[in-house]
């Protein structure tokens, strides 16, 4: 990394290189009051909305207003099978089959239901690892889990932590849990990527851990869709759960989506919570048949869809589809590794990132930990033009995520960062 990295003329002959730079004008960018862009590093929180968005629901808008009920048979995208359209992209986008994703309510719903399948306690195995510092709604939801099931939430949690002084989770320390308390776990639940710390956890080797010690496995990639490689059919993980509104920009409190793996698509013993949509399509509107339950993710879903949010999801992903994950995660390793680069040359004691600095152990979002900083340096950040993420006590986090941001934005948001430290 040499010095002539550091001016702005490097940052804007990136972009100029950048084959994926255009796709930055398919996106509303918020303005400030004086019509100039705002830096916009919170794409780990809600992603920025595209342009198209609007014909998408408004399509679907005109068809309900035109046609009423009938639009679900002859919209222009008839709403009976519309998650199907849905289904192909989102499949390429985490990286499984067809068959194994399906997108469906909200995110820790999905947890539930898909919990409800796969943690399936007995009087000696009933413990549910999860990491220290995962999202507060995991942790919620599966101690909810041990007591709808009768256990105690304090004892039936186990906690992998990071070492002490340390900020990111060790996989010998996982290994050693699992050696001492293995045949007590009935399921591993890891958030993929951690909201805090930005950490990418290797699913692969962790849901070989859980399976050899007879322990079911899943993730939380709410951080993780649309912005690592997740692999998931690969994985072997049994079940994953994931949002839409981060990095696949589908607005406010969009629908989910889940992934069950391809070896449980045609368990029909499997216990879960049923409805009506996961019955055979065929027959579903037949009223009194007995349930007949349909095969693969389909089979977990419960009611007929939002279409207004999934139109908002269909123009994410064709989005996606265009580009791909692999030239999107190809940019996010050169806007990342750059904005590493220019938070490293700052040469500041104060500042610390405690995210992995390995490109495969990471997204785009960097945790930038301030020492004896408060939040009054966030609010200096905002007022300067920078939208990011506050955590406490003392991480700001900023996900420079390759749709629409640019290395100009990054060089910017550094140069505003020393202003303000300085």
């Amino acid at each position: 990394m040499s010095h002539h990295k550091l001016g702005l003329a490097y940052a804007q002959q990136q972009d100029q290189s950048d084959a994926l730079a255009s796709y930055r004008n398919r996106f509303h960018i918020p303005k400030d009051k004086n019509g100039n862009d705002l830096i916009y590093m919170t794409g780990n929180s809600l992603g920025l909305q595209p342009k198209s968005t609007k014909d998408y629901i408004n399509q679907e808008l005109e068809d309900w207003a035109n046609l009423g009920v009938e639009g679900h048979t002859e919209a222009k995208n008839p709403w009976l099978p519309y998650h199907e359209l849905l289904t192909e992209n989102m499949a390429k986008v985490v990286g499984a089959k067809p068959i194994e994703v399906i997108v469906m309510n909200t995110l820790t719903v999905n947890l539930h239901l898909m919990m409800v399948s796969f943690y399936k306690p007995t009087p000696k195995r009933y413990k549910i690892l999860i990491e220290a510092d995962a999202f507060p709604s995991d942790k919620y939801a599966v101690e909810s889990q041990l007591k709808h099931h009768g256990f105690d939430p304090k004892d039936g949690v186990v906690l992998w932590k990071a070492r002490k002084g340390e900020e990111l989770a060790n996989y010998e320390d996982l290994e050693a849990i699992m050696e001492t308390q293995g045949d007590d776990i009935a399921l591993i639940m890891i958030g993929g990527v951690n909201y805090y710390t930005g950490q990418f956890f290797d699913f692969k080797r962790i849901t070989q851990l859980g399976h050899k010690h007879g322990c079911l496995v899943g993730f939380d990639c709410a951080h993780g869709a649309g912005n690592v490689e997740l692999n998931l059919h690969d994985s072997g993980a049994d079940f994953a759960v994931w949002c839409t509104y981060k990095y696949l920009n589908s607005g406010p409190g969009s629908l989910g989506g889940a992934f069950v793996h391809e070896r449980h698509a045609h368990n029909k013993d499997l216990n879960r919570f049923a409805g009506w949509w996961s019955h055979n399509k065929a027959t579903r509107f037949k009223m009194r048949d007995e349930f007949d339950q349909l095969d693969g993710a389909e089979g977990w879903q419960l009611s007929n869809p939002p279409i207004l949010s999934m139109a908002a999801i269909k123009a994410s992903l064709d989005i996606f589809a265009e580009v791909g994950m692999e030239k999107l995660t190809a940019k996010s390793k050169e806007l990342t590794g750059y904005f590493e680069f220019l938070l490293n040359q700052l040469g500041n004691d104060s500042i610390k990132i405690i995210t992995p600095s390995n490109p495969d152990e990471r997204g785009c979002q960097l945790s930038i930990q301030v020492k004896n900083a408060d939040k009054a340096l966030h609010n200096k950040l905002t007022e300067a033009g920078v939208i990011s993420d506050w955590r406490e006590p003392d991480v700001i986090r900023c996900a420079p995520t390759p749709l629409y941001n640019s290395f100009e934005d990054v060089y910017h948001l550094v140069e505003k960062l020393k202003e303000i430290l300085n």
